[in-house]
């Protein structure tokens, strides 16, 4: 029987679980592109137009799937069985209290979990509503059980996510570093190791969508789990062989500079191209330059001594500044039109407001770009280096770190594109269930009048879309705000580093969720940035203001949603009843 009566709640909730899916696109989402933007492997157009199609296809293809972990084996559902409303009301209260305090950390530049954020609004509620003790705060049994279920893991969470992922990551970077980087010829080292790389990842990949994926039920066995990760790596890997590498070879060994992105598919065939012309005078397309922008610690010093007019010191780096110039930006490289930085400045998207009166269609067709498009017309890269009380002097931050070789730094940009699409579709499959997954309640309990069934909520395609489409709207029209404090404002980028962090981040998600700890993706990046950045040596390439901040915002984000859901909740079903009269 509909809860009629409550039409007024299922509509709060709809408003508010919209609010919560378009924060997880603002927020959440920027953990899967950040570090490919800020290493310069996709400009920023590019990692929207890339994540709202892997977001979307995660979210309807496979995000069915509710996280029952956190809305049912948080606090016991069937404590409502004689009156399912006042669950409805609690998941209204908890998707309020989490859009609520994500609409502020968004706002404020503070990347947070929204698994953790929706968690806290379900303890909240359930501690207004049930009490504390219909909360599980441990796992049931002894031993390790005690920390498989419950509360417990979330604060396992902020120690193990990041550490783990910090490891994995330092781990993959060191092998790439000396494997690779540091070699003679690193070019060709990079050349024989990228199908490798793109087999293993693929095999990590694809043990991720089986343990992680969506509503789909695997029915393989342990034997078939396994030879599914193992031959579909190394498909992949013979796959890149055969088409990628053709291309690469021709571009980066052979120079040829007229080979495009789309004769890829051309793969072998590539090889039997004649030898390309002589290069125009102006350069033409060629590897892009990923430490534009980021200046060495002997091209800082020797900047600065001529600000300061030190003549001394800058004669002394005079030569070291020469040849780092030239090591930086090698031959073929796109260094036209390049802007104060070094960088070229990105086209944009939205422009001036054309002249004439508002109401003309010129200037009414600015509105809508501006409304539409100014989320993606921001030049991130160079958000990310703007200083300030959190950022500290990025310019010495970054000239700690090591310049590696451009072109080997290329090979890996396919790499790092890899990962983070495919972080994104697993994110979408998963994440987005923290603003479906209580409204899927919601709206089963008003349409019904029942609890879900067997303690999941069925999720209808209309809701997919729904929630799907809001966080891609976040995505894109405030995605920017939270991705200009990850990436460069932790640690320098590059391919490298930011295929290491992802892969590292990836790792630690594929243990956590056989584990079943609920863990943050920010959480998991960000302990893969520090863990890249520290491979360079030394503590000064990591912004450790920045890290403390974000953080700390982990550490808020439980209590702080938990007590407004729980404010909410007691007021609520505490409230008098005014109008029985007395």
């Amino acid at each position: 029987m509909p809860l009629r009566q409550f039409d007024y709640l299922f509509a709060i909730g709809t408003i508010f679980a919209a609010l919560d899916a378009w924060n997880i696109g603002a927020n959440d989402v920027a953990n899967s592109w950040a570090t490919s933007v800020g290493s310069q492997s996709v400009t920023y157009i590019q990692a929207m137009i890339l994540g709202s199609i892997m977001e979307l296809a995660g979210s309807i293809g496979v995000g069915a799937r509710v996280a029952d972990t956190i809305r049912t084996k948080i606090v016991d559902t069937a404590l409502f069985t004689k009156d399912p409303s006042i669950l409805m009301l609690g998941m209204v209260c908890a998707v309020t209290a989490s859009s609520i305090y994500l609409t502020i950390a968004t706002k404020i530049g503070l990347p947070v979990s929204t698994t953790h954020s929706i968690m806290g609004g379900v303890i909240g509620m359930g501690v207004a509503s049930v009490g504390a003790n219909g909360v599980q705060w441990v796992g049931k049994g002894t031993g390790v059980n005690t920390i498989n279920a419950g509360v417990v893991q979330v604060f396992l969470a902020w120690i193990i996510a990041p550490g783990l992922s910090g490891i994995f990551g330092a781990a993959i970077f060191l092998i790439t570093k000396y494997g690779v980087m540091l070699r003679k010829n690193p070019v060709w080292k990079a050349f024989f190791l990228v199908p490798v790389y793109f087999g293993i990842t693929a095999c990590l990949l694809t043990m991720l969508l089986l343990w992680k994926g969506g509503s789909y039920t695997i029915t393989l066995t342990d034997p078939e789990v396994a030879g599914t990760i193992v031959g579909t790596g190394a498909a992949f890997a013979i796959f890149i062989a055969v088409t990628l590498m053709p291309w690469l070879y021709r571009v980066v060994i052979c120079d040829d500079w007229p080979l495009r992105w789309y004769h890829i598919p051309l793969g072998l065939l590539l090889l039997r191209r004649p030898e390309p012309p002589a290069r125009p005078s102006d350069g033409g397309p060629g590897v892009k330059n990923y430490y534009e922008g980021h200046l060495t610690l002997e091209e800082l010093q020797a900047r600065r001594a001529a600000e300061n007019g030190d003549t001394e010191t800058t004669a002394a780096h005079a030569a070291a500044t020469d040849d780092a110039n030239e090591k930086k930006v090698p031959d073929g490289s796109d260094t036209s039109d390049t802007g104060h930085d070094g960088r070229a400045p990105p086209k944009k998207l939205v422009g001036p407001r054309p002249e004439g009166p508002v109401y003309s269609l010129a200037v009414l067709f600015w509105f809508v770009k501006y409304a539409f498009l100014r989320g993606v017309d921001q030049d991130v890269v160079h958000l990310q280096s703007r200083k300030d009380i959190l950022t500290g002097d990025v310019e010495e931050l970054h000239a700690h770190a090591a310049h590696y070789d451009n072109k080997a730094e290329y090979m890996y940009s396919f790499l790092q594109v890899m990962t983070a699409a495919t972080a994104s579709f697993t994110h979408g499959a998963n994440d987005i269930s923290n603003a479906i997954g209580p409204y899927a309640t919601i709206f089963q309990i008003w349409e019904s009048g029942k609890l879900p069934a067997k303690d999941r909520a069925e999720v209808p395609i209309w809701i997919l879309v729904f929630g799907g489409g809001f966080l891609v709207i976040g995505l894109w029209t405030y995605g920017y705000n939270i991705m200009k404090n990850l990436g460069n404002r932790i640690t320098l980028h590059s391919p490298s580093r930011g295929f290491s962090m992802e892969l590292g981040s990836a790792i630690t998600v594929i243990l956590a969720t056989r584990l079943k700890l609920p863990i943050s993706t920010t959480q998991c990046i960000t302990g893969a940035t520090v863990g890249v950045g520290l491979c360079s040596g030394t503590w000064r390439t990591i912004n450790w203001r920045m890290v403390a901040w974000i953080y700390g915002g982990w550490i808020i984000t439980l209590p702080a949603t938990g007590i407004i859901a729980g404010c909410l909740m007691g007021i609520v079903i505490n409230a008098p009843r005014w109008g029985g009269g007395v």
